[in-house]
């Protein structure tokens, strides 16, 4: 019998960390799960250390640290619990960890996912803001590191099945790659009329039709901003121009996403709108394993509609291909001020569509550098949120 593959989780609370222990529970003679880590969900954090038994468990302060520690104890359980930044960058360099799962939300997932790459390790990516604020710097150490990259969000994972595997060193052109093609669903105000968008409320804003997800990430559906990183993340992951990524509207959320070759050719991954499918190809490949995702019935399914994105009603969209163009620190301001103006609709301090004006305020107010290291990137990402929310108060609900 082989070895099992250590891996550690970051974010396990969270719905991608869900799904990969979902996935982990159908091969538990294959995976064993070193590290497990939380930002303040320590309920759910203490049932999964119940469940899986990590040697490890990080959180986000000394106090819920403390806490869970003793919960722990109480129950028999050895977990050696941590704290903070420097325990989410310990557990995801641990010698008994192969695979870092990198699902933590927003900017705080950026330091240990570039501590996990600089550790050569295989590195299974949902955090976007590796790619949006330190692109340069991470996709460099992957390199230099020979880790192991494979993006687990569904659309760039459906990229990645979609070319050839030896694409990072061949280039899109010599491949004959025309172009990429991300989808996205549209959200849930796909159809709405415009001038009911300002008064959508976060409970709306977060009931996604199609994908299960947390309510951060499930606003940013709603105004397409996830679709905008995405964009950025493609441009880095796959070596594509702005002007070779085309992001196209599908509702259903079947296809998750294309390449077209410059022989008219278009492959498509398809499957049920699930994230352990890409999950689980990102911890087999190049094999395959199952996920426990129920199987597209072809006769069964709905006519597939595809549309362009109305920037109208997606203003962040555009946003983001912008800050992509500008590059430097535009896209750290961009996703900061994103995160900022997030919270605060979220809070109902500001109405749906003054997320995209908290934004491009933003952008406009605070001054673009070269993102030539990793305190640049961390001072513009400090510096954008002050901003933000001047922007904010000029917008109230």
């Amino acid at each position: 019998m082989s070895e099992r593959i250590g891996l550690t989780i970051l974010g396990s609370t969270g719905s991608v960390g869900v799904s990969t222990l979902d996935v982990l529970r159908r091969h538990a003679d294959g995976f064993q799960v070193v590290a497990l880590t939380a930002h303040r969900n320590v309920e759910r954090l203490f049932q999964q250390c119940l469940d899986f038994d990590p040697s490890y468990a990080v959180v986000a302060d000394a106090d819920a640290a403390e806490h869970l520690h003793s919960r722990l104890r109480a129950v028999g359980r050895a977990v050696e619990v941590l704290a903070g930044t420097s325990g989410l960058e310990r557990v995801a360099t641990l010698p008994e960890t192969r695979y870092v799962v990198a699902a933590i939300v927003g900017a705080a997932g950026l330091l240990p996912t570039l501590a996990a790459a600089r550790a050569g390790k295989r590195v299974l990516l949902a955090n976007k803001e590796a790619l949006v604020m330190a692109a340069p710097l991470f996709m460099a150490a992957v390199r230099e590191h020979d880790a192991e990259l494979l993006p687990i969000d569904s659309e760039h994972n459906a990229v990645f099945q979609c070319l050839p595997p030896h694409f990072a060193t061949a280039g899109l052109d010599a491949l004959g790659v025309h172009r990429i093609l991300l989808t996205g669903s549209g959200g849930p105000f796909r159809a709405t009329p415009l001038e009911f968008l300002s008064n959508v409320t976060p409970d709306q804003a977060c009931t996604h039709p199609n994908w299960r997800m947390g309510r951060k990430i499930s606003v940013d559906s709603a105004t397409m901003m996830n679709k905008g990183l995405e964009v950025i993340e493609a441009h880095w992951l796959f070596g594509a121009s702005p002007a070779r990524i085309e992001v196209v509207v599908h509702p259903q959320s079947v296809i998750h996403s294309m390449v077209e070759y410059e022989d008219g050719s278009v492959l498509a991954q398809l499957g049920n709108p699930d994230m352990r499918t890409p999950i689980a190809h990102a911890l087999a490949w190049p094999k395959r394993l199952a996920s426990g995702v129920s199987f597209l019935d072809f006769t069964w399914l709905a006519p597939l509609e595809f549309q362009a994105p109305d920037l109208a009603r997606f203003p962040c969209l555009q946003l983001a291909f912008a800050a992509l163009k500008a590059g430097g620190t535009a896209p750290t301001l961009l996703n900061a001020a994103n995160e900022v103006a997030v919270r605060a609709f979220l809070e109902q301090h500001i109405c749906f569509t003054a997320i995209a004006t908290v934004v491009q305020h933003t952008l406009e107010q605070v001054s673009k550098r070269a993102a030539a290291s990793l305190e640049v990137i961390l001072d513009a990402d400090a510096r954008a949120p002050a901003t933000a929310t001047e922007g904010i108060i000029a917008h109230p609900s």
